[in-house]
């Protein structure tokens, strides 16, 4: 006999929650299985078991009834669809009147649940009324075998949509209007029951609605009214001006108040946002409360922060701001992360902020901070980044309890349409991959919107996971204000010109039902107006009193205002401190079973600490780390494979090898210590860096590290770096000291194994926005991580980190050089013993793992006449120290030397600084001639043997090529011609 398999039926649809035999033709068979099913649910086939079993969980009693048990007198039964048929005819009932109710039943509960997983595809949603979407076939009562005859028939229901029993007709009525009115849900994806079901009870219980109060009708018109006024007054003010208006999605905002008000009774005690442009300033004014007169006057070319703060600024429509909002006597903090047009690029960033702000609060901070991140529907659906959020939402080192997701669904991408910029049915649909409920509403419904508001960030708080609002709307004008929509959607845009505000819609209906008066409702309108007149009249005698950037956590903080490179901070500790420290991260509980191999290099560690010599590079991170901590400074460090580290140098998690239970070493630095986090994060570099970023706004006082898995990936998150790491200070002030450990050098692994793109950061280097360091000691380095924390103002810290030289046997440092009174320096000098400075005939300049070669290749070749001098932070370019060191040679000839194409590394951006050094000095040679790999288009070559053939001759030429042999950096040439020549 065949057996029927559900997956047998799966309709051919994105949807995987539908299935064709639920469809009549099947209806019969059906029955008999879940009979079967009830006698003995091993006698079906296994794939069928999920499905009765979730129709026994819905309707118990209905499974008595199929067991031909506790029936209902005989006369008293409901009649099944086909016996009504047969008795009408005459005729005797086809089959028993019980199994047939049941059957019915059945039938009914099929059709439920498909309404449930589908009835948001029938839901109105569309304000235009533009998207025709067919009906599905599930959602047709007459397939599951109903006819029209069985309209008015009784069905027994047990208590599913809250029903003992109901026509057919009711059970329509009430499917209809739940899921397939102005509010379409879709969760039945959702594989957590609990979850499931409580997203089901809530929406079946109330019907899908929330029954207002007059007052709070009337609130959500003095917010739609505040929210089309005020665009419209800007539009008249300043018509054609780049706005992007949030006209078509004003709903937006009473929906945002409803997550305070709800979210301030259910705990929340500070909402994160994060958005894009569009809608941005009627949030800032209107739901933020920044004063109308701070952005009339920003429309009148007026800057945005007081005259005595440096920095770009930026475009009005990219700013943040924070405040506060109460509701219904509570106080609920709100803060809006500014945003670079890179639409979605700032959701990891408020994620990465709303953990840290939750870390910092005393007790339930999931529960009391939560992200809200407004979306576009295209950006939603096209960018990457989006996705790759939704990665981090339920992993332990990210997650937030839930971030709020409102898509303003203007049905339209700039210029092009939905069928045209993704491939499923909604903008949405990414985040089903997660396993997060999506609540569609129509935007010309505001009462809906708030609806699905509130149960949005009720289920947050229950549940503590993601949650979509999908709003759809339109666009009331093109991209931006001065942008023709009718070029490209003649159509849609001749619909919009015709179409009622969504405020109109409103007010007509609160005016047909008597909850306002036409006359009230346009007194508001009015009033508003007013108010706008006289706030717009005073913009120009504005001032901006104070910058809020220095505020909270960053009270104690201040903004650089001397050269970098004349302060000196100590940041050395007592050798007799480090070593204490150095020796308790080398203990390990008792019966603890360490890998043999990490237990050598504990040993290793600790005969350092007795010795004080030879401290290697993850000794030295280890001992930065470690005294951090001990002083009561928070570190987190993520990326991927971070725990062991890459290259199995730092092994800060130690992994026992019978049980794999863990031990984090600096955690047990001492009693009363602060916190260290190791994270290692999923293959995302965008979301992740973008994630600590955001952490290490929030967090000044704590030490916040991302380390690359090799510096070559790093361009995976480009944006963060562009937009935020290397240029929020100077475009919305706001600080940061994030580290990025970015693995660099030229080792023979490759193209894509040998470059963090050094010269990047170093274009990109301009205001003291950060510091870039490629760095030749443990000691430096050491003193890079903590010069972080113990200075009194923040900047990024990006270190071209080593690999080769975490196991260079030159590549050591002494406690001493991290003792007390010692520091960071930013140019090492000559250390071998040479010849009389006055003798020196060369002078090498460079930056990183290249030094050792060049020390190892001359001291081989006993050349006492060539010095070379190390730069170990490139910017800010420590000119005066270099200054210093050069004049010590006045006849020398100067070369810099590195291991990159002339076209990457740091040679474009040092060449024209050293060569007003040499100016300055009076140097004979005028400026530094060039000695390295020629320009080429990758960053180096994938054989190794040509590497090293490349990178002896860099240091033969180096030592001891004269002037006219050195390579001309840009001929096409190679550098292995000349060996060959």
């Amino acid at each position: 006999m065949r057996v029927l398999r559900p997956h047998r039926f799966r309709h051919m649809t994105k949807d995987a929650d539908t299935l064709s035999f639920l469809y009549g033709g099947n209806a019969v068979h059906l029955a008999e299985l879940y009979a079967r099913y009830l006698e003995d649910p091993n006698a079906v086939d296994s794939s069928w078991i999920p499905f009765f079993s979730d129709l026994h969980d819905q309707a118990p009693l209905l499974a008595r009834d199929f067991h031909g048990t506790e029936h209902a007198p005989r006369d008293t039964r409901i009649l099944g669809a086909g016996e009504t048929a047969a008795r009408a005819a005459g005729a005797a009932p086809a089959e028993d009147a019980g199994a047939a109710a049941a059957r019915d039943s059945m039938r009914a509960l099929m059709m439920i649940r498909a309404y449930r997983a589908r009835g948001h595809l029938a839901a109105d949603l569309d304000p235009l009324g533009l998207a025709v979407r067919a009906q599905p076939v599930e959602l047709d009562y007459r397939t599951y075998g109903f006819t029209e005859s069985d309209l008015d028939h009784p069905i027994l229901l047990d208590g599913v949509l809250g029903l003992d029993r109901a026509t057919l007709t009711e059970i329509l009525s009430i499917l209809k209007a739940t899921y397939c009115g102005k509010i379409g849900v879709e969760f039945m994806h959702i594989q957590d029951p609990a979850r499931r079901n409580w997203i089901q009870q809530r929406v079946e219980a109330g019907g899908n609605r929330t029954d207002f109060t007059d007052i709070g009708k009337r609130a959500i018109l003095a917010s739609l009214t505040e929210a089309e006024g005020f665009e419209r007054f800007l539009q008249v003010k300043y018509t054609g001006t780049k706005r992007f208006g949030l006209e078509g999605g004003e709903s937006l905002i009473p929906a945002l108040e409803q997550l305070v008000k709800r979210g301030g009774q259910l705990g929340i005690a500070e909402l994160c946002l994060g958005m894009a442009h569009r809608g941005r300033l009627n949030v800032l004014a209107n739901f933020m409360e920044k004063p109308y007169q701070a952005i009339f006057s920003e429309f009148q070319g007026n800057p945005a922060n007081p005259s005595d703060v440096q920095g770009s600024g930026d475009v009005k429509y990219h700013l943040g701001t924070s405040g506060n909002r109460t509701f219904d006597g509570i106080t609920v903090h709100l803060s809006l992360s500014a945003n670079p047009s890179h639409l979605e690029v700032v959701d990891p960033v408020v994620v990465g902020k709303v953990r840290a702000k939750q870390d910092q609060e005393p007790e339930d901070g999931r529960r009391r901070v939560m992200g809200v991140l407004v979306h576009g529907d295209a950006a939603f659906a096209g960018q990457g980044v989006v996705s790759e959020t939704f990665l981090l939402s339920r992993l332990e080192g990210f997650g937030t309890g839930g971030t709020l997701h409102f898509i303003v669904n203007n049905q339209i991408g700039f210029t092009t349409l939905p069928k045209y910029s993704r491939s499923g049915p909604y903008p949405s649909d990414v985040a089903k991959g997660g396993q997060v409920p999506v609540f569609h509403v129509n935007g010309d419904d505001p009462e809906a919107v708030v609806h699905v508001a509130r149960m949005a960030v009720e289920y947050r708080q229950e549940f503590a996971e993601d949650v979509v609002i999908d709003m759809f709307c339109y666009r009331r004008h093109g991209h931006n204000e001065s942008d023709e929509p009718a070029f490209t959607q003649p159509l849609m845009y001749r619909k919009i010109a015709g179409h009622p505000t969504t405020r109109t819609i409103y007010a007509r209906k609160l005016v047909a039902e008597g909850t306002v008066t036409e006359d009230e409702a346009n007194a508001m309108l009015t009033e508003f107006q007013t108010r706008m007149e006289g706030e717009f009249a005073a913009a120009p005698g504005y001032k901006v009193n104070k910058a809020d950037w220095l505020e909270g956590r960053w009270h104690s903080y201040v903004q650089l205002a001397e050269e970098e490179e004349y302060r000196e901070d100590r940041t050395g500790l007592a050798v007799e401190s480090l070593a204490a420290i150095g020796m308790a991260l080398t203990e390990v509980p008792p019966h603890f079973n360490v890998n043999r191999k990490v237990v050598r290099l504990l040993q290793a560690r600790r005969e350092m600490m007795e010795t004080g010599d030879g401290i290697d590079w993850g000794a030295a991170e280890a001992l930065a780390l470690g005294s951090l901590l001990a002083e009561g400074r928070r570190v987190r460090l993520s990326g991927q494979d971070v725990g062991r580290g890459t290259f199995s140098h730092r092994h800060s998690v130690l992994v026992d090898q019978d049980t794999e239970d863990h031990y984090i070493p600096l955690n047990h630095v001492r009693e009363g210590q602060a916190r260290f986090e190791v994270v290692d994060s999923p293959l995302s570099e965008e979301a992740v860096l973008g994630f600590e970023y955001g952490f290490s706004m929030a967090e000044p006082e704590g030490l916040t590290i991302w380390e690359g898995q090799f510096g070559d990936f790093a361009n995976g998150a480009q944006v963060i770096i562009d937009q935020f790491i290397g240029s929020a200070e100077s475009k919305w002030l706001r600080m940061s000291g994030l580290v990025l450990l970015l693995p660099h050098g030229q080792e023979g692994q490759g193209p894509e194994h040998s470059s963090a793109r050094l010269e990047r950061f170093l274009q990109l280097s301009a205001e003291d926005n950060w510091s870039v360091c490629n760095l030749t000691t443990p000691a430096n380095y050491f003193h890079a991580l903590r010069r972080q924390l113990l200075r009194n103002f923040r900047k990024p810290l990006v270190i071209m980190a080593p690999k080769s030289l975490l196991r260079h046997k030159l590549a050591v440092s002494k406690l001493t050089d991290m003792g007390a009174g010692s520091h960071f320096h930013r140019v090492l000098p000559e250390t071998d013993r040479l010849v009389a400075d006055a003798r020196i005939r060369r002078v090498i300049l460079c930056a990183g793992k290249v030094y050792y070669d060049l020390v190892e290749e001359r001291r081989r070749r006993s050349i006492d006449d060539v010095a070379v001098i190390r730069v170990e932070q490139l910017y800010p370019w420590p000119k005066d120290t270099l200054k210093h060191q050069l004049a010590r040679y006045p006849k020398a000839d100067l070369l810099w030397v590195q291991e990159e194409p002339a076209n990457m590394g740091a040679w474009m951006f040092v060449d024209r600084r050293i060569e007003y050094i040499c100016a300055e000095i009076g140097a004979e040679v005028g400026r530094a001639r060039y000695c390295g790999r020629r320009a080429a288009a990758a960053p180096a070559t994938g054989l190794f043997k040509t590497h090293a053939a490349e990178q002896a001759w860099i240091c033969e030429m180096a030592l001891t090529g004269a002037a006219a042999e050195l390579p001309q950096p840009f001929q096409r040439a190679t550098p292995l011609a000349r060996l060959t020549a």
